[in-house]
């Protein structure tokens, strides 16, 4: 799995970083927890998938190819993960509190692509705001924002 991942960040972004084997790192590390959104309640919606795959493309500037390509990158990644330490350490060393913000935001906006995040999806994005240390208030104003974006 590493050899792919690197394998895509050769071929797609070699070079867009200054330290380009950790931004790769990081991108697939946060790229991962949106997945798992993605994934959380046993069901991925052709809604849930869009919004994974446009997370990922505003996120990191990617095209609508390196985009799938990420996510399904990302997706075996998580797949094979024991737990959810491994991505939110990354993020936590790399990304500014703002960014972790957004990469919250991003979750919840997947969770609420196919017009109502269940339970599960809930429990995980507050589990995983809880690890990237993002204050209550703002996993809250991510929720609301990304609710009142939603599909009706």
């Amino acid at each position: 799995m590493l050899k792919a991942i690197a394998d895509f960040f050769e071929k797609n972004l070699s070079g867009a970083a200054a330290s380009g084997s950790d931004r790769h790192t990081i991108e697939v590390a946060a790229a991962a927890l949106i997945v798992e959104v993605m994934r959380m309640d046993g069901e991925v919606t052709a809604a849930e998938r869009e919004a994974a795959l446009r997370a990922v493309r505003t996120k990191f500037g990617l095209g609508e190819g390196e985009a799938k390509e990420l996510v399904d990158l990302a997706e075996a990644e998580a797949k094979t993960a024991s737990d959810y330490y491994q991505f939110t350490s990354l993020i936590n060393k790399r990304f500014t509190q703002p960014q972790k913000e957004r990469i919250v935001e991003l979750m919840w906006e997947v969770a609420y692509a196919d017009t109502v995040a269940t339970p599960y999806e809930e429990h995980l994005i507050r589990k995983l705001a809880d690890l990237l240390y993002v204050e209550h208030h703002a996993y809250i104003r991510a929720k609301l924002k990304a609710r009142d974006a939603a599909p009706r």
